[in-house]
């Protein structure tokens, strides 16, 4: 069968319009797999919230329990101590969900500015700006994040802080190429021809077109930030004991998994579990305000 649109086009008549192709396509259902990674993302986040809905006492010591396997009164078994260690899951997502957030929020704030300055500040301006993101990027983002958490200490907010410093270029290069596209649209060259303040301009029409896909790289990036966030910990350069923090409970895990497999199985299971879910979740947002949600 020949193609129509083949067709008239060979005898020199305009081919039909594609109907089809032209009508937006209609959203179909949030997909299983989408449906439960939010649903558990809402549980972590009611525990990050409430831990005292799921769990008690994250700290209670009982050195006669210590390094009991699942069971009956510990669901998740007991660690050296002899303290919860489903409890301690419970409560450590604050800790953990909480450091990845804010880590992303300022990586994001700080990336914005940075990229702002380059794309509107000038040639000379840009060029410093992105030798300096070059010169980041060049580094694994947790070696970058190590080398400041080392020099600020030990601490839930050094390690925030470095984490945002590992991950705040990438922001800044989505920024800047954002804001030179932006920058040249017909609507923000009329609004400096009327006559509108420089700062006016940028406040109305270039930030406000220029948040949204940075929006989408932070949710993206949350679960990147939990992973480095963990990473620290397990170093011993994050919150310190008896905080319960995944990362942490992970590196202490270490030296009795030969006596207690479980003692490091659920933390590591919830990092890697929010981690996905974050993922799954950020894919989809970022599928969405790309125009490819799925029918």
């Amino acid at each position: 069968m020949t193609d129509p649109t083949r067709r008239a086009t060979s005898a020199g008549v305009a081919p039909p319009p594609a109907r089809a192709a032209a009508r937006p396509r209609r959203r179909g259902p949030l997909r299983p797999g989408l449906l439960a990674a939010a649903a558990f993302l809402a549980v972590v986040l009611l525990a990050v919230a409430r831990p005292g809905l799921f769990a008690a006492h994250p700290d209670a010591t009982d050195p006669v329990n210590a390094l009991r396997g699942p069971g009956a009164g510990h669901l998740f078994g007991t660690d050296q101590l002899g303290r919860d260690v489903y409890a301690r899951v419970v409560y450590g997502a604050r800790t953990s969900v909480v450091l990845g957030i804010s880590s992303t929020v300022l990586a994001a704030a700080v990336g914005a500015a940075w990229g702002l300055l380059a794309g509107l500040g000038g040639r000379v301006v840009d060029e410093v700006a992105m030798r300096v993101a070059d010169v980041l990027m060049a580094l694994p983002g947790t070696l970058t994040a190590l080398l400041v958490v080392a020099s600020l200490g030990p601490s839930a907010r050094n390690v925030a802080v470095a984490v945002a410093v590992s991950l705040a270029p990438g922001f800044a290069r989505v920024v800047r190429v954002q804001t030179l596209v932006v920058k040249e649209a017909g609507y923000v060259r009329a609004a400096t021809v009327l006559g509108l303040p420089a700062r006016a301009v940028v406040l109305r029409h270039v930030v406000p077109n220029v948040l949204p896909p940075l929006l989408v790289l932070a949710t993206m990036n949350v679960g990147q930030c939990m992973i480095v966030g963990s990473s620290l910990s397990f170093l011993g350069l994050g919150p310190q004991p008896p905080a319960p923090e995944w990362g942490s409970m992970l590196s202490q895990a270490r030296d009795y998994l030969q006596v207690d497999w479980a003692l490091g199985v659920f933390p590591g299971a919830a990092v890697t579990l929010t981690v996905i879910c974050v993922g799954v979740v950020g894919r989809e947002v970022q599928a969405r305000y790309e125009g490819r949600g799925r029918g």
